[in-house]
């Protein structure tokens, strides 16, 4: 009889917190590769791109207070 070996698959990206409302937002080819663009750039995912040049732009226009 032969030993099972038992491979554990790890999820991408930092672990899920349960805080915040997830949304779906569709963007056209354009937004999609500046926002891909802006990504590699930083080198981060497309999700916290998202909420980076979120937060950035309610902090420029006052909706919260920016770091």
């Amino acid at each position: 009889m032969t030993k099972s070996t038992t491979v554990i698959s790890r999820k991408r990206g930092p672990a899920a917190t349960g805080k915040g409302i997830p949304i779906l937002v569709r963007l056209q080819p354009d937004m999609l590769a500046g926002l891909d663009q802006y990504a590699s750039e930083h080198e981060i995912t497309r999700p916290e791109a998202v909420r980076l040049i979120i937060k950035d732009w309610m902090g420029k226009h006052l909706v919260i207070k920016g770091k």
